[in-house]
């Protein structure tokens, strides 16, 4: 069985190491894949299965991709699963997304040594790609795979940073499996050539000659946010998305070990249902981050650290407790009186009566700031700590800590949305929760919303 393809989004951070994308500190591969999920999945909608793809996960011997579940909200009924390791392990969860619907995510953050091409040339981001029955904005026309064992870039299972071959010797590997599954993808799906064609690989000689290895119409495309490990083809697929007509074909191939390749035809309804933040105004702008500070970021350095005592670790039974607030984001109204709780309570704080709560998503909508502070002295892995108290459309108010933040920005009646973050780790515990982000109003004017 075959679907199509129903939605689409990319996550960009906004932090930038000179032109390098690189994920802030309360960011890792998890809180990614929610904010491209979210910008993937149009409202109501339900995916088959939740296929979650990184070489970078959070955590080991524990399901990643339960924690985005979580935090969509999704019914229990709905499989969540890690494919972890390469940009193959992300095309695989592509393949099967597309075979019986589901919703395919792949994010990493990558490290390269400081000074080292990978640091220069790597990009940390996230997409998720949508696939089911309904009305697509692309077509499936055909798939092609070849595998073939060789080395070319490697990790240890217990280092930070990766190492690579002389490209030389990767690129003669990679450039006949390239043009062999193109070739192949093609033949599958009746079509002579693509209008577009979108080619991921970590080896670098092949992203510089990408136009040589295989010809599009319109367009040969490599990430646009740098080398970004298993979400690398995702995210320039993302891209072409944002621009392609209706009726161009796209040709997606990810060369990591062999090469896999996919092959789309946009419909008249992508026109209409693009994402909501194109991928250029994404990479547009972005907040320069010392380079020390990153590294901090990483791990490859350590800072003094702040003179207040670390938070102590999560603990499971709250934390399950409270899962559907935690990272779902998710509020109470009472029946009664219509009073917004946030968290959720039992019993109302306007007019007493209990258990009449009904449910309401609070991370797909915007607030306003009724007050904030700067504060130097709290713990943060990156001080200082600003944290703003949100008024929410619809009602409710919360406090909350204010990521990415630009304090000259930042100001009372200020619009905010809500972002999954992670807010420390303390005892190999990751702290997830939601965190207030500015809104792009530049952003807002080129989507028309």
């Amino acid at each position: 069985m075959s679907t199509g393809l129903l939605g689409y989004g990319a996550y960009v951070p906004r932090h930038r190491l000179g032109r390098r994308v690189v994920a802030g500190y309360d960011e890792d591969s998890t809180t990614m894949a929610v904010a491209a999920a979210q910008a993937a999945l149009p409202a109501g909608n339900t995916p088959q299965a939740l296929l979650f793809a990184t070489s970078t996960p959070a955590y080991a011997d524990k399901t990643n991709a339960t924690a985005i579940h979580a935090a969509l909200g999704l019914p229990e009924q709905v499989l969540a699963a890690d494919l972890c390791g390469t940009g193959r392990s992300a095309f695989a969860a592509i393949r099967w997304a597309a075979q019986s619907g589901g919703l395919a995510v792949c994010a990493d953050v990558r490290v390269g040594r400081p000074g080292s091409a990978d640091e220069k040339l790597g990009g940390d981001g996230a997409a998720a790609l949508l696939f089911g029955d309904g009305d697509p904005i692309a077509e499936v026309l055909g798939t092609a795979s070849r595998t073939e064992e060789f080395l070319d870039r490697w990790r240890a299972p217990n280092s930070v940073t990766g190492q690579q071959w002389e490209e030389r010797f990767g690129f003669e590997k990679y450039t006949r499996l390239i043009r062999s599954t193109a070739a192949d993808a093609l033949n599958a799906a009746g079509l002579a050539d693509a209008d577009h064609v979108v080619l991921a690989c970590p080896n670098t000689a092949v992203g510089k000659r990408a136009a040589t290895l295989v010809k599009g119409q319109k367009s040969v495309t490599t990430s646009p946010v740098g080398f970004g490990g298993a979400a690398d083809a995702a995210i320039a697929l993302c891209g072409v998305l944002d621009t392609a007509d209706p009726g161009d074909t796209i040709l997606v191939l990810s060369a990591t070990d062999g090469c896999d390749a996919l092959v789309l035809r946009a419909t008249a309804n992508l026109a209409t249902a693009r994402q909501r933040s194109p991928l250029a105004g994404q990479l547009a702008g972005g907040l320069q981050v010392p380079q020390l500070t990153y590294l901090s970021w990483r791990g490859l350095i350590e800072f003094e650290p702040p003179r207040r005592p670390e938070p102590d670790r999560v603990g499971a039974p709250p934390a399950s407790r409270a899962a559907a607030w935690k990272f779902g984001l998710i509020g109470a109204r009472c029946g009664d009186c219509d009073f917004v709780h946030l968290p959720p309570a039992r019993v109302c704080r306007r007019c007493a009566v209990v258990d009449q709560m009904t449910p309401v998503p609070v991370s797909g909508l915007e607030g306003t700031v009724v007050t904030y502070t700067v504060d130097r002295l709290a713990y943060s892995p990156s001080p200082p700590m600003v944290q703003a108290v949100v008024d929410v459309d619809g009602g409710g108010r919360c406090t909350v800590e204010v990521a990415d933040a630009e304090q000259d920005a930042l100001h009372v009646g200020a619009r905010v949305r809500f972002s999954f973050r992670r807010l420390f780790t303390a005892g190999d515990i990751h702290d997830y929760f939601w965190k207030a982000v500015l809104v792009d109003e530049r952003l807002r004017e080129e989507r028309g919303s």
